[in-house]
């Protein structure tokens, strides 16, 4: 009883903490920051696409290190922390291929443009979708988690390689935080600080999130283990 209520402690803990940051990211991202004189009033966006986009980056490759280390240690836990980040990073994913448009639109006069770095997130989503897909198409739920392990692991190799493709491959899309010369895209200080707790507002989010989707799949776990030992008793 006393762990339960430590992790829902925790839980809530969590919880308020990634309310109130998130509350002060949208304060900062629409009241606090200076318009960019470029791009005007949808570079706002930016504050919540980069963030979101490298805590896909997270989420993906924490379910890399689990599913290996599930792979290894063949225990529940980490099979569970990788679904978990898996399902997590899709949300978040999907989210950066829709913010990504909306401030790209009237820069670029178009929605989607088969550029490097979109193309690359485009398969990152399509493969961490397949290892979600694969944890219910296997014949068991052990084979789909082994199977389902070495995909994720395989899928985090692509992260890298969106890192690296605006400076490997001719591309439109900027190099987002620091650009090619070297400098600092963001030369307001106003600009920095709501970058920086826009960052802790999604990656409190992500812990958030992980830890409430893993906690209900502990417990999916021991209603199962509970339904076995009661049919196994008759």
């Amino acid at each position: 009883m006393g762990e339960s209520n430590g992790k829902t402690l925790l839980g809530n803990l969590i919880a308020a903490l990634a309310g109130a940051t998130m509350l002060a990211a949208v304060y900062m991202v629409f009241v606090y920051v200076p318009t960019d004189s470029a791009q005007g009033i949808v570079q706002r966006v930016f504050y919540f696409h980069v963030p979101i986009a490298i805590m896909t980056f997270l989420a993906f490759g924490v379910v890399a290190i689990a599913s290996a280390m599930f792979l290894w240690k063949g225990t529940r836990t980490w099979d569970r922390l990788a679904h978990s980040s898996g399902e997590v990073g899709m949300l978040f994913c999907s989210l950066v291929l829709i913010t990504g448009p909306i401030l790209a639109k009237p820069i670029w006069w178009t929605w989607w443009t088969w550029d490097a770095r979109l193309t690359t997130a485009l398969i990152l989503c399509l493969i961490y979708a397949a290892y979600l897909m694969m944890r219910t198409v296997t014949t068991t739920g052990e084979q789909g988690a082994r199977y389902a392990a070495i995909l994720g692991i395989v899928g985090a190799v692509d992260i890298p390689i969106i890192n690296r493709s605006v400076y490997w491959w001719r591309t439109i899309h900027p190099a987002v935080l620091v650009t090619r010369e070297g400098g600092s895209g963001l030369s307001d200080p106003r600009m920095q600080a709501t970058l920086g707790v826009c960052f802790a507002a999604f990656f409190l989010l992500y812990v958030w999130l992980v830890w409430v989707r893993d906690e209900n799949a502990r417990l999916q776990d021991a209603l199962e283990d509970l339904r076995q030992r009661v049919l196994g008793s008759r």
